[in-house]
């Protein structure tokens, strides 16, 4: 099963291409950067060098590789690192270069989108939702341009898939946390610092397991699905914390405990996924990192 994986040397990339290349993937890392010429693949990876942004070079790498499967997770993962135009320049022009020529290929895509296309992770000032727990139909309302490129990609999965018919999964990560590495908990004594998410968080082992579920699962056309872990990082109550921030709760609200703000129910409907790591646990956790490469 060939599959390209862009953006596969970044962070979170090296888990979704560990977990799909023990899966027994034969996966092609695309990325803008390449570990060296001369440099060997661990099994089942090699890798390709491209400027997503270009589209005639995804082309031919598409074209070389004919793949059954391409994950898109090439991009510019946030606000505050770049000049806000060259986020969304990257991010859109990355995403259409690389979901039409996949989809003219005939692969089933998996794509990166993010919870920041609600619009409440950087807005000006902090706003409630319509309801909790936040679900997919939840209406999108960014006012930065990551958020916004992040609903510009996945209309352009609607269109991919209405022109070619192939299957895309867009994933709206919660903030990807590590094991051994959970940057979250160090912000607990400040609850505005998660107020634009709500708190939540997930896994980068959850968003790799929900990037294979997405490759498998059997649905037609493109759906979004949030990866989010059960349960927020505060170790509160969702409701005394919202209440406690705003001074009010949405008339809708259906979160017992310390849930998550954000529900994973149509994952689990569509995919048969759950998040299978806590804070709890995986802050503590040593686990090393993935190695794409063999000395």
């Amino acid at each position: 099963m060939a599959t390209l994986v862009t953006g596969g040397l970044g962070r979170s990339g090296r888990w979704i291409v560990t977990t799909l290349a023990d899966a027994g993937y034969d996966v092609v890392c695309v990325d803008f950067t390449h570990p060296g010429w001369g440099i060997q693949g661990r099994e089942n990876v090699e890798f390709r060098r491209c400027d997503l942004t270009e589209f005639g070079k995804v082309a031919h790498i598409v074209a070389e590789i004919d793949p059954d499967h391409v994950v898109h997770w090439g991009a510019i993962p946030a606000m505050g690192r770049t000049a806000g135009v060259e986020v969304f320049e990257n991010n859109v022009m990355a995403t259409y270069n690389v979901l039409v020529t996949a989809g003219r290929a005939g692969a089933d895509i998996v794509a990166a989108s993010s919870e920041s296309a609600y619009g409440t992770a950087f807005a000006e000032e902090p706003w409630l939702p319509d309801y909790f727990p936040i679900d997919e139909t939840h209406e999108l309302r960014p006012e930065d341009s990551y958020g916004t490129s992040k609903v510009v990609g996945e209309n352009i999965a609607d269109m991919v898939t209405r022109k070619n018919g192939v299957k895309i999964a867009s994933i709206r990560p919660s903030w990807i946390q590590y094991p051994n590495e959970y940057r979250c908990l160090d912000t607990r004594d400040d609850l505005s610092a998660g107020v634009g998410n709500f708190w939540s968080y997930v896994d980068v082992r959850d968003i790799a397991s929900l990037v294979q579920a997405g490759l498998e699962a059997d649905f037609d056309g493109h759906e979004p699905f949030l990866g989010v872990a059960a349960e927020n990082y505060m170790d509160r109550p969702l409701r005394e914390l919202i209440a406690e921030y705003f001074r009010e709760v949405p008339e809708t609200f259906d979160v017992d405990g310390d849930g998550s703000a954000f529900t994973t129910r149509k994952a689990q409907e569509l995919l048969e996924w759950v998040p299978a790591h806590s804070w709890d646990t995986a802050a503590t956790e040593t686990v090393p990192d993935p190695q794409l490469t063999v000395d």
